[in-house]
């Protein structure tokens, strides 16, 4: 069993997820960054607001109080309609699947690339690679 455990772990198929799967993690905390780091403030700067994460409907507020944020109201027991970290939301899967269009683009390119490019010409069979060979001493 573990045999068959080891072949299955170091298949190529399997590290080429685990690789995949990594460097989606990481592509992930880039896009979240620069969503929340770069856009949104020049987007909030645009529109007016400071930032979108705090843009909020409260639609049952038992204390009555005014509050200053989503987590603030939603701490308090207020149940609150988050519009604002939805559309962060929105533009965050915007700019992932932009990017992941444009690396699918490049791949396609360069396997339409690949294809188009001039294939080597066949060589023929041992027998006779071999056959010319003999011939070619025999010449000499």
């Amino acid at each position: 069993m573990l045999k068959e455990f080891k072949e299955f772990a170091i298949k190529g198929n399997m590290l080429d997820l685990a690789v995949g799967i990594i460097i989606g993690a990481a592509f992930g905390t880039v896009v979240n960054s620069l969503v929340n780091d770069i856009l949104m403030p020049l987007i909030s700067s645009v529109i007016g607001t400071p930032d979108f994460s705090n843009l909020f409907l409260v639609l049952r507020n038992r204390t009555g109080a005014a509050f200053t944020s989503v987590k603030v109201a939603r701490d308090a027991g207020a149940v609150v309609l988050a519009y604002g970290l939805f559309l962060n939301a929105i533009i965050a899967f915007l700019i992932v699947t932009a990017a992941l269009f444009f690396v699918v683009k490049a791949m396609n390119r360069l396997r339409r690339l690949e294809e188009t490019a001039p294939a080597a010409p066949p060589q023929p069979p041992a027998e006779v690679r071999l056959l010319g060979e003999i011939r070619d001493l025999l010449r000499r």
